[in-house]
């Protein structure tokens, strides 16, 4: 088995514990386990030459998210921000640990900590196609559940936030997809 895949298996091993399920088809999955899958999935699809380091933090991107609960920050935008930037160096930090256990180089392990906590977001093109990865997931798989929950102007505020995140690559990937007719309505809202 090679270090890479070790790493992989390492994350997924953490992520089985996930408390939250998510049921799909009527299976239950640990919520994290199942969301580091689909970013797998998704950057193999549209970047099937991505490095290492990128494959290694799509994949920890949300490692053993559970153990930073939301409730624990302060309501509001500012705590929801605090809760972000504290998840983002809990997940890099975990990715690293892992990376390090498993064999990697201090430098090749915090180039990728460093691309899950999205530095030189803009400049940097690997924490940009996480960026990407995230934001197409998202529209994939979680949409749908999150546009239930909220108002249609907040549905378009947080679509027009997601767009200006991508990538010109990942918003022409973004359009390709096929979501449901009230899904692309509201994205077709918020872009135009």
């Amino acid at each position: 088995m090679t270090q890479l895949q070790n790493v992989l298996d390492a994350i997924d091993n953490i992520n089985k514990d996930d408390i939250n399920i998510t049921v799909v088809d009527g299976i239950n999955h640990p919520k994290e386990l199942l969301y580091g899958q689909y970013m797998s999935t998704c950057l193999e699809q549209y970047w099937p030459d991505a490095n290492e380091n990128l494959q290694i933090a799509v994949r920890a991107q949300h490692v053993k998210r559970w153990h930073f609960k939301r409730a624990d920050f302060p309501l509001g935008k500012q705590g929801y921000l605090t809760w972000r930037k504290e998840l983002g160096i809990f997940h890099a930090a975990t990715a690293k640990n892992i990376m390090l256990e498993q064999g990697y180089d201090e430098d090749i392990a915090e180039t990728t900590a460093a691309i899950i906590r999205k530095e030189k977001l803009k400049s940097n093109s690997d924490s940009q196609t996480l960026e990407d990865v995230a934001c197409l997931v998202f529209l994939q798989y979680y949409f749908d559940e999150f546009a239930a929950k909220h108002t249609e102007e907040k549905i378009i505020r947080i679509v027009q936030l997601t767009w200006r995140k991508m990538s010109v690559k990942g918003q022409e990937i973004a359009l390709s997809l096929t979501l449901p007719p009230h899904l692309a309505q509201l994205v077709g809202k918020a872009l135009a």
